[in-house]
């Protein structure tokens, strides 16, 4: 149901109100309430939001006629409904006619409640609020004719085409989500936007869940996001209002209403295929996942990719993501847990056709873009061979998650070529031995005791393989001296090894030595 800024006036906590500017926008829609007591204009642009009733006595501004008119119009591009000004007492001053003015000229309601001086914030914050939530007809038809439908056990065969009639008759729609964001089970009444759209839109909102549905209008399509509990598992409930009859509060009673018939019905929802194909690949039972691929509709040959991901999870991520997809270059199998993502990347639906190194640029290029966000770090194996390909690429990223970034520290991205050279350590870490003594030894020339020149060549010659990618510049960037002192150190450095480092047949065992060196540091 929506409310209006004339509804809330016919409220009691109302009475003795009075509408002095901007009559003509009281069909604004009110949303919430907040109080402000801000002292400058971009202070009281932070206490609304689209649809938000400010309420205020200027005491951070008393006076201040400027700041006042300031403030208005913040408030009014903030898109606040209305601004309520307290006058405590009939002798107090009321607001100066430039701040009525002001409000006239911006289009907010500015509402003066006089003689106030008995009545606090609270009385309006409530009333408001509960007809927001709850409107004047919250037991109306929708819930007797929800119920109606989905406890009709003689005219319906299942749950499903219970909650379709009840839907249909409400004008609302539903779709039930897997923790994954993946439909299992959707009722659609109206098509003004798709489901997947809806769902894109609507995982930030999702994710900080209230006891009161959050609403999300998508489109001018009004959405509500809540979840429910189905057999000890969690499943995120959208519902769509089709034309904004009710309040979130009765969506909330309809959404306990529909989590209660599954219950009746002894409904249990179609298992994800393609969220337990994922699992399956990274728990390595790749005979499950034989026997899922094709239920996911997942051909083998289209996929070119696995990857492990923290913090990709944003607006800007999936926005990323969803680029690539609507694109048509790649498509995406994932599943989040907090900030972890684990995916399958497939090739794209326009490029079925086309070429193995094409597909792997573009993964690339959706790697590069999403490191962009704060605290990522993605651990790929791309350029896969299938079902068996995808699990050993998980079973890769798996055994070496813990030590690649030990090794690699400036690095966000991590590819199969950084995984395999840690592997190929943690294997020699395990052997022991003269294998890795082999290894350790080619740098024993740097680790004399005490020896502060060796080990300052050592450090530089570690920053140069393992960080700098073999390139001077970038070596004396990250350890903050000259170029010139790079280039004196690595010629030392030749001389004590008594070879060339970037010789083709000295730089791989070099390698390996530096990284099982920086491997024993972290499990020190």
């Amino acid at each position: 149901m929506k409310v209006t800024v004339k509804d809330c006036l016919q409220l009691d906590s109302f009475n003795n109100s009075i509408v002095v500017a901007a009559e003509r926008n009281l069909d604004n829609r009110v949303k919430a309430v907040s109080v402000m007591d801000a002292v400058s204009a971009e202070e009281a642009a932070k206490c609304s939001e689209g649809g938000t009733i400010v309420l205020t006595t200027f005491a951070g501004m008393k006076g201040d006629v400027k700041t006042q008119c300031e403030t208005i119009y913040e408030l009014a591009r903030a898109g606040a409904a209305a601004l309520v000004y307290f006058q405590r007492t009939k002798a107090a001053k009321s607001v100066d006619k430039e701040v009525i003015g002001a409000a006239d000229t911006a289009g907010l309601p500015l509402i003066i409640m006089a003689d106030n001086e008995h009545r606090d914030y609270s009385n309006i914050i409530a009333e408001v609020m509960e007809h927001v939530l709850y409107g004047n007809n919250f037991k109306n038809s929708l819930i007797n004719n929800t119920i109606f439908h989905l406890l009709n056990f003689e005219k319906h065969a299942n749950f499903q085409q219970a909650l379709h009639e009840a839907a249909v008759n409400n004008e609302f729609q539903v779709v039930l989500m897997t923790e994954e964001f993946n439909p299992v089970f959707a009722v659609e009444t109206r098509y003004q936007t798709t489901i997947n759209e809806a769902i894109r839109r609507g995982k930030e909102a999702a994710l900080n869940l209230g006891s009161i549905y959050s609403f999300l209008e998508i489109d001018g399509i009004l959405t509500y996001w809540g979840y429910v509990n189905i057999n000890n598992e969690k499943f995120y409930l959208l519902i769509v209002d089709n034309e904004d009859n009710y309040s979130a509060g009765e969506i909330t009673k309809l959404a306990e209403i529909i989590e209660l018939a599954m219950g009746m019905w002894k409904y249990t929802p179609d298992r994800d295929p393609k969220a337990e194909l994922v699992k399956a690949l990274m728990r390595g039972n790749k005979s499950l996942a034989y026997s899922l691929r094709e239920e996911a509709g997942v051909k083998a040959s289209d996929i070119i990719s696995v990857f492990y991901a923290q913090n990709i999870q944003t607006r800007q991520g999936d926005d990323i993501m969803n680029s690539f997809v609507d694109e048509g270059k790649l498509e995406l199998i994932s599943i989040t847990e907090n900030d972890e993502t684990y995916a399958v990347i497939l090739k794209g639906s326009q490029y079925k056709d086309s070429d193995d190194n094409q597909d792997k640029a573009f993964c690339t290029q959706l790697f590069d873009k999403l490191k962009a966000g704060h605290g990522v770090r993605i651990f790929h194996v791309t350029g896969v061979d299938g079902i068996e390909g995808a699990g050993d690429g998980f079973r890769l990223i798996g055994e070496t998650g813990t030590f690649v970034e030990a090794i690699f520290p400036y690095k966000r991205v991590f590819s199969k070529y950084e995984l395999s050279l840690v592997s190929n350590c943690v294997n020699i870490q395990m052997q022991g031995g003269h294998l890795k003594k082999n290894y350790m030894d080619l740098i024993q020339p740097f680790r004399k005791e005490g020896d502060n020149k060796s080990r300052q060549l050592l450090d530089t010659l570690e920053t140069f393989v393992l960080d700098a990618g073999m390139n001077s510049g970038k070596t004396s960037e990250f350890m903050g001296i000259h170029t010139n002192t790079v280039q004196y150190r690595l010629k030392k450095i030749n001389e004590v090894l008594g070879a060339e480092i970037t010789g083709n047949r000295v730089i791989p065992g070099l390698t390996i030595a530096l990284a099982l060196r920086r491997m024993e540091d972290t499990v020190k």
